[in-house]
């Protein structure tokens, strides 16, 4: 039974490389970034369910008696491997009165909401009383994995506000993590949270936001990296929508209609996958900058391939270009077509050189951040060690 207020965080990802030649059997890297989804679960006395989620201008609440009448579509017996059925999902649409005026993003977040807080509670036999707020630094549709560290705040919380798993953070410790076999059933219930949200996920960006770090997803198989260094990045959004779905459609008729030519790309994106799978693994050993002119060089390549592929944009060349002026290194992350972008910074890049990049990205209309890849996945923190921002949204200590 939960009876202090939780505090739990996990992050985005982004691909450093392998997007869409993943769809054809090579190898992706997706790395965590450190923008992160924050939630704040504290005990209710007043036999009520709250979630509000300032971000999509989200704010829910029910009875949990309300409620009651859901369990009997998620039996306790239940296997976390089993994915959310129809008749689950719709007897959730039907209760949460989702209609057309309802945006999908806000939609989703509330059947994956009630999914999990059901589900789990069955496991439980018993539904808490909590008051849930979700904050984020991730933006929702752009490829960064935010609907996966929504689901996996929620697994942690849910989970350990159940007693299921323990809630790893001491007296007077700032930050705590999970054991292994307890990381594993928060990933196994994120996934069905990722589920909920996309029918038919990869489990890429729930295994990212949970372990964080790198890993390698091939054919299906995903792979933690040992250990990987922390590397500073801009992360640009040149907020031009596109379809991932269009865009993975295009990619695989240029290469039935040019087998010949499109193969070999797709093979050199692949060696360049494992390329940077090795210099990652040789800098966690031996931290040097001569590991980054070869970082820098396959960023270079893997992004003329990828416009190759067809998965470039006018605005992905700009800032390519804006960030080249000022002797960094950038590539397309995820889908393309516009969306987002890395710049790779070295640690010794003058922070005028990083303020005028930043200047110059903005002046172009792009939402850019400073932040670093490689980092922590889910975490429980003490009040004391969240930052400013986080703070606010939570309405203080």
């Amino acid at each position: 039974m939960l009876a202090r207020t939780l505090f739990v965080s996990a992050p985005g990802k982004v691909i450093l490389h392998g997007e869409h030649a993943v769809v054809h059997g090579k190898a992706a890297l997706a790395v965590a970034v450190n923008l992160r989804t924050f939630l704040k679960m504290t005990p209710r006395n007043d036999g009520k369910v709250s979630v509000e989620l300032p971000n999509i201008g989200t704010r829910l609440c029910w009875e949990t008696a309300e409620l009651q009448p859901l369990l009997a579509a998620f039996p306790a017996d239940q296997a976390e491997s089993q994915p959310p059925s129809l008749e689950q999902i719709e007897k959730l649409k039907e209760f949460a009165g989702l209609t057309n005026t309802t945006t999908a993003t806000q939609s989703l977040a509330t059947l994956a909401f009630l999914y999990l807080y059901l589900s789990i509670a069955s496991k439980c036999r018993f539904m808490p009383s909590v008051a849930i707020l979700v904050f984020s630094e991730l933006p929702t549709g752009a490829g960064l994995g935010s609907s996966a560290a929504y689901s996996v705040c929620l697994a942690g919380a849910l989970l350990s506000g159940c007693g299921v798993i323990s809630y790893p953070l001491e007296e007077g410790q700032a930050l705590g993590s999970w054991p292994e076999e307890e990381l594993a059933l928060i990933n196994s219930w994120a996934f069905r949270g990722e589920q909920v949200i996309h029918g038919n996920p990869s489990g890429v960006d729930n295994a990212v936001g949970t372990r964080g770090g790198a890993l390698r997803y091939q054919s299906g198989e995903i792979c933690s990296l040992k250990s990987v260094p922390t590397l500073r990045i801009l992360l640009t959004n040149t907020r031009v929508p596109r379809s991932t779905k269009v865009l993975v459609a295009g990619v695989k008729d240029k290469i039935m209609k040019f087998p010949a030519v499109m193969e070999p790309v797709l093979t050199s994106i692949d060696a360049i996958s494992q390329e940077c799978e090795a210099v990652l693994e040789a800098m966690a050993e031996r931290p040097s900058l001569e590991h980054y002119p070869v970082l820098e060089e396959l960023v270079d390549i893997n992004q003329h391939h990828l416009n190759v592929m067809g998965v470039g944009h006018s605005s992905l060349d700009k800032v390519c270009q804006v960030t080249a002026s000022h002797g960094l290194h950038s590539k397309l992350t995820g889908a393309g077509g516009g969306g987002c972008a890395i710049t790779l910074l070295r640690p010794d890049t003058a922070p005028s050189v990083v303020e005028a990049a930043i200047q110059d990205l903005g002046d172009c209309g792009f939402e850019c951040w400073e932040t670093d890849i490689g980092g922590p996945g889910i975490r429980t923190h003490s009040p004391q060690s969240l930052k400013a921002e986080v703070l606010q949204a939570f309405g203080g200590l």
